[in-house]
């Protein structure tokens, strides 16, 4: 890997609350793990990898081409995860930037992947991550709906001051969906996942609030359009529709 590379890791569990085995939801013929990893693949970032607890999503992703990395199954987050991956795909430290890509945002678009790291361009930024401007008003209210809250930096771009599950800021102007891709510089990353919990991270169950209480600085990307993410039945059945597999084929 040369030196300066970005590395794009995608972390896939079979142990989800909502949707138990998503990682292997078929849409479009195609297991959901599998279409993250054709995704990552056609940013052309950098290495991609799955790291996953799963034989059964590692055998799927090998099935398909790519690179899966068994990690330990008690990891708390995505976040751990990557972590540890890391260190088992690039132990000379040569990677500069770890991507953490959901397992679970099949319509991202490639050029939204490749947006996400922009911010790192600013020595300042520790991580970079993307949201988008809610259109919807029952979305603004919506506690599954992350917000972020931040002060404009430049055309597109946000520094973050919170991220909420309520709805916030109060008052007259847009509301900004979060969504969970982020790019870390490495020693970002090193220095989060050796956090403890934070009291916020606890209280909101937003692990990037650590990242905030601790100091470190978070930039967003504002993009277009909105990424789904699959986290419930409801939701693979949209994206089944939008990506043309209909659910139960």
């Amino acid at each position: 890997m040369p030196e300066g590379d970005v590395l794009v890791l995608i972390p896939g569990r079979m142990a989800s609350s909502r949707l138990p085995g998503k990682a292997l939801a078929e849409i479009a013929g195609k297991p959901m793990i599998v279409h993250m990893l054709a995704l990552a693949q056609s940013a052309a970032l950098g290495p991609v990898a799955v790291a996953t607890d799963s034989r059964e999503v590692a055998a799927a992703v090998e099935a398909a081409g790519g690179r899966a990395v068994m990690t330990r199954a008690e990891h708390a987050s995505g976040s751990d995860r990557i972590h540890e991956a890391m260190r088992i795909l690039d132990r000379d430290g040569r990677a500069s930037v770890v991507i953490n890509l959901q397992g679970d945002m099949p319509t991202l678009r490639p050029a939204d992947l490749r947006a996400v790291s922009a911010p790192l361009s600013d020595p300042a930024v520790d991580i970079a991550t993307i949201a988008t401007e809610i259109r919807d008003e029952a979305a603004r209210t919506n506690p599954h709906m992350v917000k972020v809250v931040g002060s404009r930096v430049a055309s597109g771009r946000l520094r973050a001051l919170y991220f909420t599950r309520a709805t916030a800021p109060w008052g007259e102007g847009p509301l900004y969906h979060h969504h969970g891709l982020y790019a870390y510089r490495r020693a970002a990353l090193e220095r989060f996942v050796a956090l403890p919990p934070s009291p916020l991270e606890q209280r909101e169950r937003l692990e990037q609030l650590r990242a905030l209480e601790a100091g470190m600085r978070i930039d967003v990307t504002i993009i277009d359009a909105e990424p789904l993410d699959v986290n419930t039945a409801d939701d693979l059945e949209r994206v089944r529709n939008l990506l043309g597999s209909p659910a139960g084929s």
